[in-house]
């Protein structure tokens, strides 16, 4: 009777996890292999922003040991990171493909630029979350510093911030509910930044945002001059961003 009064309470599929592995070697081995698939190249400079800055030691450890058995590398993969630089079997075949492909899409992005086309369906950005491990900038890289040298307002990985990659570049960094933003580029990868940051908004993936300030001035100050050429605004309402009493939104 109690089952056909209130179906479905307490099933579902159960199983009986594993203790905690009580072996801290064994603990930090299977933590440098998750952060080795993670990101690839591993360095001392990821362990704060994974939360493991007490445990690299033991990491390190380990990674030195896998070293000798052949199943990572160590070397100089990414400039201005440090010499202490592990990296799995194939990462650095995929680093120098990858810095192909980015000149490739940065060549791309100036014929836009001027006129032409990136020869791609869509635009070359990506919206990330910015505490996503695939975003390395606040942890592994530092931010570049903005396009306008706004002082009021910084980067940093907080839940809710979201960040545009261009060609693997920050171009833009909105804060938690989209009141501000900032910009790192300008020219065509703003632009395309601009467009993947209005699509995600038509999509729903940010909520409802109105856009406040950018690069630390107030949208709405400078609704009296039209923007021109590839500032900030110009690209955010040719990517579909209309200015309201509030601010701008899609």
């Amino acid at each position: 009777a109690a089952r056909a009064l209130a179906p479905g309470v307490g099933a579902g599929r159960w199983s009986l996890l594993p203790p905690s592995e009580p072996d801290p070697t064994r603990r930090a081995a299977a933590l440098a292999r998750v952060l080795l698939d993670r990101h690839g190249v591993l360095t001392r400079a990821v362990a704060p922003a994974e939360g493991v800055a007490s445990s690299f030691r033991a990491v390190y450890r380990v990674l030195t040991e896998m070293e000798n058995a052949g199943a990572v590398r160590r070397g100089y993969f990414l400039e201005h990171l440090g010499g202490s630089q592990f990296a799995l079997p194939g990462a650095v075949d995929e680093l120098r493909e990858d810095a192909r492909e980015r000149e490739q899409l940065t060549a791309a992005l100036a014929r836009a630029g001027n006129g032409g086309s990136t020869g791609r369906r869509r635009d070359p950005a990506l919206l990330l979350a910015a505490t996503d491990p695939a975003n390395p900038y606040g942890a592994a890289v530092a931010w570049p510093p903005p396009t306008n040298g706004a002082r009021s307002h910084r980067p940093g990985r907080k839940a809710g911030a979201v960040v545009v990659l261009v060609a693997g570049m920050p171009a833009l960094y909105m804060e938690r509910g989209g009141r501000t933003l900032l910009t790192f580029t300008t020219g065509e990868p703003l632009a395309a930044a601009c467009r993947c940051l209005a699509d995600a908004a038509r999509a729903g993936r940010l909520g409802r945002i109105v856009i406040h300030q950018v690069d630390g001035a107030a949208v709405l100050a400078r609704a009296g001059a039209e923007p021109v050429g590839v500032e900030p605004e110009a690209a955010l309402r040719a990517a579909g961003f209309r200015l309201t009493p509030r601010g701008l939104r899609v």
